[in-house]
């Protein structure tokens, strides 16, 4: 009678056969829930990650669990590298009453606003450049009050001039997992935003990710903040 076949830890068929444990799956994915649902805001998948039991992969988890919540009246959703519970889209009918505040963006803003998610990472002036008039600083201010816009970097160019960048609740706001879900121009004209007769040249760029860099763009900086007079200067600790 032929031995049975033995496998070593670190060899695939070892890891295949023994290194999953249902019990601790399922164990994993009771507390990535809870994490989730007990947090007001989207939680890192890092985050979950440091508090599942050893050895458990964090991405199939969440996968397992988008699943299972997929045709609820809540579902689970990715909004970059974070997670969260979100109402049903079909749904949001329900729950949304007149006493909740609409806010409301201005036609600049809204222009200032698609010029950023889709250039990004863009300068003040390349964004004038765009639009082909002057921005004014309070609409840059009401987008980065909503939580839709903010600060990437600086241009490697004379004057080293700020760039902008959307945020992780701006995806969150719109239901995208990443930029890169924006819409196409297809998908732009089939929601009526766009005509039927644009230039033929026309491209929409595809904004680089969040936790990417151009070429000739730096990470801003503390000192970068208070230069630009957006955080106070750290007092001179003594010697």
């Amino acid at each position: 009678m032929a031995e049975a076949q033995k496998f070593l830890p670190g060899d695939e068929d070892y890891e295949e056969e023994f290194s999953f444990d249902p019990r601790l799956e399922q164990e994993a994915e009771r507390i990535a829930e809870a994490l989730v649902f007990a947090s007001a805001q989207p939680v890192s998948e890092a985050y979950i990650a440091g508090r599942l039991p050893r050895g458990v992969d964090v991405g199939s988890v969440m996968a397992r669990l988008k699943n299972r919540y997929a045709g609820s009246g809540v579902n689970l959703v990715q909004v970059a590298d974070h997670w969260a519970f979100r109402t049903a889209a079909d749904l949001s009918f329900v729950v949304n009453t007149d006493e909740q505040e609409v806010r409301k963006l201005s036609r600049a803003a809204l222009e200032v606003l698609a010029i950023i998610a889709y250039h990004q990472p863009v300068t003040r002036a390349e964004i004038e450049d765009i639009r082909g008039v002057q921005t004014s600083k309070g609409t840059l201010d009401v987008l980065m009050e909503a939580g839709w816009v903010r600060f990437r970097g600086r241009r490697r160019t004379p004057g080293r001039p700020v760039t902008f960048g959307t945020t992780r609740d701006f995806l969150d706001h719109f239901g995208l997992e990443e930029i890169r879900d924006l819409p196409g121009i297809e998908e732009l004209k089939g929601a009526g935003l766009l005509s039927g007769r644009v230039p033929s040249h026309l491209n929409i760029p595809v904004p680089i990710g969040d936790d990417e860099f151009a070429e000739n763009e730096d990470p801003i900086t503390q000192m970068d903040l208070e230069e630009l007079g957006l955080l106070t200067p750290k007092p001179e600790e003594d010697d």
